[in-house]
């Protein structure tokens, strides 16, 4: 009796239903991303000019408690350091590391961290909103709508001298805390620029439309406040006092990377801390929707298009490039979300490191 073989896949075919199976995940796979085209200006140079690369950063040393889970924010008070940590903990450590005290912990995700003159430490909690906490570690929540919208993504704060205002960003109505790439990728605006007041308790929009509002500064004078757009690759300006008050301008454009966090020395510097430097995949295709929700889907199983470099900008008051520190090494401290001036240092902290860097000023002065 004579049997039929089976019939046998050759790898050809093999392959040709796995390239039909990835295009078709890629093609229909469900995501929630609308992506909006745009156009940004080509990338400024980084092998020559005011972004040329260098290994400036490799210096850093390690500083405060280690093994700690994502030290974002980051305040120096008295020689110790206060951070806020992935799992919902704010802490104070001191410089070496061999003391941790655990100030509160919001059950959310503490990403900015200011201190107002009566003694309350103001929290941006991408989760939970703006909050406030008292030296008896009792939370408050301050805010968490504007305008009937309810925050998605609050991201960093800076509280005036006066004590008056909060100034905040929400990063992205649309987004919450985890699905910073899908935001900006999708470039869809929907960040704020936010005022709380302390008097009156209650929040306005200063400005709306922002691509992944981040790091917020008062500049000298408290005479206007930057906000960083991490999709859009620039420091926004709201100015609150003279002639202009009420406008609104750009600071600083085009720049290398994506600017996360933001901070003044109080006198003449902002510093700016860039999260990764510009992919040029992600910009090629700003101006086609289609293929960004594909790259949206890729991403949900290979890893995000992102480089591992420590990267870190100083800025005079009227935005120009004053310091450049990068490090694209092996084992390097990355990424850097947010670098502040105390002293005679820059410290630096991190959204998923394990420890916080400290870098000595003269150093990065250095031209």
């Amino acid at each position: 009796m004579n049997q039929i073989a089976p019939r046998r896949f050759g790898l050809g075919r093999i392959i040709l239903l796995l390239v039909i199976a990835i295009l078709a995940f890629l093609l229909l796979a469900p995501t929630k991303v609308q992506p909006v085209a745009w156009q940004p200006s080509p990338a400024p140079s980084m092998s020559q000019g005011p972004y040329a690369e260098n290994q400036k950063l490799k210096a850093v040393q390690a500083v405060g408690a280690r093994d700690i889970a994502g030290p974002e924010a980051l305040l120096l008070e008295n020689d110790q350091l206060l951070t806020g940590l992935h799992d919902g903990r704010v802490i104070q450590t001191s410089l070496d590391g061999t003391a941790l005290k655990v100030l509160a912990n919001t059950g959310g995700r503490p990403l900015g961290l200011a201190r107002h003159p009566d003694g309350r430490l103001i929290i941006a909690d991408a989760i939970k909103g703006l909050l406030a906490l008292d030296g008896q570690g009792q939370i408050q929540v301050l805010s968490d709508t504007a305008n009937g919208l309810k925050f998605g993504f609050t991201d960093d704060v800076a509280v005036d001298a006066a004590g008056r205002y909060a100034y905040f960003s929400d990063a992205s109505s649309r987004w919450g805390y985890g699905h910073d790439g899908e935001a900006v990728i999708e470039h869809g605006g929907d960040g704020r620029l936010l005022r709380y007041d302390f008097q009156s308790g209650r929040t306005e929009v200063l400005l709306d439309g922002l691509e992944f509002a981040n790091g917020i500064a008062l500049g000298p004078d408290e005479a206007f406040v930057l906000v960083n757009e991490t999709g859009a690759y620039r420091i926004s300006r709201y100015w609150l006092k003279g002639d202009k008050t009420g406008q609104h301008d750009l600071f600083i454009d085009n720049l290398p990377g994506l600017p996360d966090n933001l901070s003044f020395n109080g006198r003449d510097r902002f510093w700016v801390a860039l999260y990764a430097p510009r992919n040029a995949l992600l910009d090629g295709t700003a101006a086609y929707p289609f293929v960004r929700k594909m790259l949206v889907r890729a991403m949900q199983v290979l890893p995000k298009p992102v480089e591992k470099r420590g990267f870190v900008l100083g800025l005079d008051t009227q935005g120009r490039v004053i310091a450049n520190l990068q490090d694209g090494s092996s084992g390097n401290y990355s990424p850097i979300t947010t670098v502040r001036e105390y002293g005679d240092a820059l410290y630096l902290g991190s959204l998923s490191a394990r420890h916080m860097a400290r870098l000595p000023l003269q150093q990065a002065l250095e031209h």
